[in-house]
């Protein structure tokens, strides 16, 4: 009996000494990526710091030993291997070599998220918050009264819903103006806008984009989709300029409206154009859509190639290119992509789709803080139509497309690393 005694203390002890760390793999091997992203956070919250295996496995996390998390893997299904910390070691030493792609870097600070999202229930979803829920990452959703409250500063990471910065109702004028969600919405937002000492939609509109591009300038990270990301730029060029007919704000718009436009103040484009038909569904030709529809661009030929970083050099687009594949499917939105030559010149271009000379997944820098913009709409919807279903997560739980969402979420909680050139 004291033999066993004895026996069962030295293994687990040996356990312990052998299985002191925790790698969650992010290759093909993982059971599910999605979940792994919420695991991370969760150990974050925990006050526990992770590494992140930069181009090691698909991105893959090394997480402390601890009995805790290990039971927090298993209860959502995401695959592991215990490690020792002589293992840890080995890999620290491996991706910090020169002559390797690769980096550690340490996470420390859990992110607190916002999605700027109206509170009453829209025809449609949004792939961002589906993307948290499933991953069990904790947000709180911020309107115009938050932001007009200003409660941003509050938060670090800010997520913009499927949102029209233009004051425009997301040019749904032709096919949906005589529903009943759109007179309502309608309502809604002229309210929202007296409410705030403005006369019209988009003079809000445009009080809340400068905003959020001061919550970028003080350091805060921006995420956008869709059409808030070219609205939101169309919003800040204009900046006081009436461009929009009377249908959306009672009276006509200034004709000569796009040459008083100012492409200094916006993040991403410059040197765009309007598209003025307040019957058309498009703001601008920033968007690429009609365009790779003429390329005979479909659900079986569609995909865009994600740039891979160098993770010693440049870590940040490392970070938010993490995958365990480089070749992700395409997928449409109001704003499915973005022509090339209306992308300013010092912004970084992490995906793209070389045959419709399109960028689908950007990234710049704006006072201390970071932008990322993602076209389309839902990464596993290829053509997503306002009224559809959302998407069930639990029949993607690998999905490339949305693993670029969960990057994002994690890159405000990297420790900031001096550049190599200072």
């Amino acid at each position: 009996m004291k033999r066993i005694l004895i026996l069962f203390v030295l293994t687990s002890f040996s356990l312990q000494c052998y299985g002191n760390k925790i790698l969650v793999p992010m290759d093909e091997n993982q059971s599910n990526h999605m979940k792994a992203y919420g695991v991370a956070y969760w150990v974050l919250n925990q006050d526990e710091p992770i590494d992140w295996m930069l181009n090691y496995r698909g991105g893959s996390f090394l997480l402390p030993g601890r009995t805790g998390i290990e039971n927090e893997l298993v209860i959502r299904g995401v695959s592991y291997e215990m490690i020792s910390d002589a293992d840890a070691a080995r890999y620290a030493k491996e991706l910090s070599a020169p002559s390797t792609n690769m980096d550690m870097m340490r996470l420390e600070k859990v992110p607190k998220i916002a999605v700027y999202s109206p509170k009453s229930k829209m025809p449609w979803d949004d792939a961002v918050t589906l993307a948290l829920t499933y991953a069990e990452i904790p947000y709180d959703v911020v309107y115009d009264d938050e932001l007009m409250a200003d409660e941003l500063s509050t938060y670090d990471w800010l997520h913009l819903h499927h949102e029209d910065f233009t004051g425009q109702y997301g040019k749904f004028y032709a096919t949906f103006k005589n529903y009943s969600w759109y007179i309502q919405q309608q309502k809604d937002y002229e309210a929202m806008a007296s409410k705030h000492g403005f006369k019209k939609v988009s003079e809000l509109k445009l009080a809340i984009a400068k905003k959020i591009q001061t919550f970028v300038a003080s350091g805060g990270f921006l995420f956008a989709m869709c059409s808030a990301t070219d609205s939101f730029d169309i919003a800040l060029a204009a900046d006081g300029v009436d461009f929009i007919e009377g249908m959306f704000d009672g009276d006509p718009a200034d004709p000569s409206a796009e040459s008083k436009f100012d492409f200094s103040k916006t993040l991403a484009f410059e040197n765009f154009r309007l598209r003025k038909d307040p019957l058309e569904y498009e703001f601008s030709d920033i968007d690429n859509t009609e365009s790779r529809r003429q390329r005979a661009l479909n659900e079986g030929n569609d995909y865009f190639k994600l740039f891979q970083f160098s993770a010693k050099w440049d870590p940040i687009p490392t970070m938010l290119t993490q995958n365990h594949t480089n070749l992700v499917k395409g997928f449409y939105g109001q704003t499915t992509s973005f022509k090339k030559r209306v992308v300013k010149p010092d912004v970084v271009v992490m995906g793209e789709t070389l045959s419709a000379n399109e960028a689908k997944y950007i990234h710049g820098v704006f006072g201390k803080g970071f932008w990322t913009f993602y076209g389309g709409h839902d990464p596993e919807d290829y053509q997503h139509r306002v009224g559809e279903e959302p998407t069930d997560l639990n029949l993607y739980p690998n999905s490339p497309g949305y693993r670029l969402i969960l990057n994002n979420i994690l890159f405000p909680a990297a420790k900031k690393k001096k550049r190599k050139t200072e």
